[in-house]
């Protein structure tokens, strides 16, 4: 049987919204002004300004310098951005809260440049472990390792033969494990392929390579019992403060349990959490039956968490080679992984429609592209607008990684929005020609494509399978090139971006992505008093000058919720 959301997580938020201040009337003073730099608003008319003025937790003024001395009184506190930059506060469209901060609490491999530098890691973390504990760890990537291949179980065994290991690769959908741990799990050469998963093996003999792609992962890992505990609290709120240290604002958190949804609401109301998060939870599951019974609760009135969302996932990742596609990997006999069929998520994707659900769904490869532009254009066929609960949905697609050419314009035509993250053009690129080839490269971080044929496009990183950085973010999509200024052969830089374009990713495309376009996304006078500081302009200085500013400042409902020192 399905089980019910507690009943406290749909009244949590339900509380009288407070009143916001009037524009028009009697003039009152601004609490907080903040003035001294340069604001890029991200409106049409009024592109630039001087100052922003703010009262209870909204916006009432945007223009000079000159004209905000009328909005100053004894009380208003003035804050001087000594000529930084501001824009409308950022959102990053696709992350894992409480993963960020889990990294920071384990074993962390990323970086490391070769398999010997992440054995010597392993090595020193296994020397401090008891015998037969468990040793976890995340954050390998084999892209610049020479050869670029997978680990095995039998370089683990080399620094690790008596304590069992699982470490996961940076994207999650694949992971390693040693002899000891394979043993525990009862994997062996007679294991067969789970559902949505492969135990990559050892071509001569066809023993467990100790390599596991998405489903396979569950098989070892649900075997783990004394491992690295981490306090899910404590993840949660060191990877809000993370995310609001690298400037963004609000997150879009993709995917969790009931419980993790309720754990996120409850810190939110006791003040330990300053950053926005909109929050889809994972389905098909029990959590996302609950919300497509009940609906979406009633959102904190300050925005600062909604839950209306489900995170559906099509597929695995091109790294690990469980990206399906459409013809086989250039480099591996297989297509890829579907997790799931048409059939089985249509009535979810039905209910959905009815209930005002929006729909996120994790698809890579071009198959599974296809598939999800296919089972939501089936959705909306079976349930006209006028019997959904919200006429325009605007369901998601994460990722759309690589596409077939032909795909790009159903996006627009069925109203789905390409959630999408531009470093993963500047770090799969290095390894995608291997796995696709040139020529399927055409239709692979299509941004531009995209949004010329009319799709609304949405920014965000995926951390901290990439580092969640938004100067990180907006240099993929205005340089499409890598962070040493590296473009090889099937970066396409026509996809590349204005800067204008790129700021709309995490910023108004990204409130439009979360039913927020009249609260946030640009500077003007009733909106959230949302805004990003950094130290340099970053819509005029040199793309490869990007990365190298820091935020300033990073301001949530008028509240200076982080301020670097200077």
């Amino acid at each position: 049987m399905p089980i019910e959301m507690p009943r406290s997580f749909f009244l949590i938020f339900a509380v009288a919204v407070a009143s916001i201040p009037a524009c028009g009337g009697k003039r009152e003073p601004a609490e907080i002004l903040f003035r001294g730099g340069t604001f890029h608003t991200g409106e049409e008319k009024t592109p630039r300004a001087e100052a922003v003025a703010v009262r209870g937790g909204r916006i009432v003024f945007v223009g000079t310098d000159a004209e905000a001395r009328q909005w100053t009184g004894p009380a208003t506190k003035v804050v001087n951005l000594a000529g930084a930059t501001a824009v409308p506060g950022m959102t990053d469209c696709h992350a894992h809260l409480a993963a960020i901060g889990a990294k920071t609490m384990t074993l962390d491999l990323a970086g490391s440049a070769s398999l010997d530098e992440m054995l010597a890691r392993l090595k020193a973390r296994v020397e401090r472990a008891a015998a037969g504990e468990w040793v976890t760890g995340q954050g390998w990537i084999e892209t610049f390792w020479k050869p670029p291949e997978f680990p095995t179980r039998r370089d683990l065994d080399r620094v690790s033969p008596r304590n069992p290991v699982l470490l996961f690769r940076i994207d999650g959908h694949g992971a390693v494990a040693n002899s000891e741990a394979l043993r525990l799990a009862g994997v062996g050469k007679g294991t067969p392929n789970p559902p949505g998963g492969e135990i990559v093996r050892d071509a001569s003999t066809g023993d467990p390579a100790g390599m596991l792609v998405d489903g396979a992962i569950d098989l070892v890992s649900s075997r783990v019992r004394s491992i690295e505990r981490v306090d899910p609290d404590e993840a949660i709120v060191r990877g809000a403060r993370r995310c609001v240290e690298a400037g963004w604002c609000e997150i879009h958190d993709a995917g969790g349990s009931a419980a993790e949804a309720e754990r996120i609401a409850r810190l939110v109301i006791e003040g330990k959490i300053r950053l926005r998060i909109y929050k889809a939870v994972s389905g098909p599951s029990p959590a996302s039956d609950a919300l497509l019974r009940q609906g979406p609760p009633t959102p904190d009135p300050d925005g600062r968490f909604r839950l209306r969302a489900i995170k559906i996932v099509l597929d695995g990742s091109l790294g690990s080679r469980g990206a399906a596609l459409l013809a086989p990997y250039s480099d591996h006999e297989g297509s890829g992984l579907l997790f799931h069929r048409e059939e089985d998520l249509l009535p979810t994707l039905a209910q959905a429609l009815r209930q005002g659900v929006q729909v996120e769904t994790h698809a890579i490869g071009d198959r599974a592209n296809r598939m999800a532009l296919d089972v939501y254009e089936k959705a909306f066929a079976a349930v006209p607008p006028g019997e959904r609960k919200i006429r325009e949905p605007r369901w998601r697609i994460e990722h759309a990684q690589i596409l077939d050419p032909a795909d790009i314009p159903r996006f627009a035509r069925l109203g789905v929005i390409a959630s999408m993250q531009p470093s993963h053009a500047i770090s799969d690129l290095h390894f995608a020609p291997r796995r696709l080839g040139l020529e399927r490269l055409a239709g692979a971080y299509a941004w531009k494509s995209l949004r010329q044929s009319g799709a609304v496009v949405a920014g965000g990183s995926d951390a901290p399978v990439e580092k969640g950085d938004p100067l990180v973010e907006f240099t993929a999509a205005v340089a499409r090139k890598d962070l040493s200024g590296f473009s090889g052969p099937g970066w396409h830089p026509e996809q590349a971006l204005s800067r204008d374009e790129a700021l709309r990713l995490f910023t108004s495309a990204a409130a439009y992505a979360a039913f927020e376009e009249s609260d946030r996304g640009t500077l003007a006078p009733g909106k959230r008093a949302d805004l990003t500081v950094f130290s340099a302009d970053i819509m005029t200085i040199p793309a490869a000058s990007i990365p190298k500013a820091r935020c300033l400042m990073t301001v949530i409902g008028g509240d200076i919720a982080y301020e670097a020192k200077r």
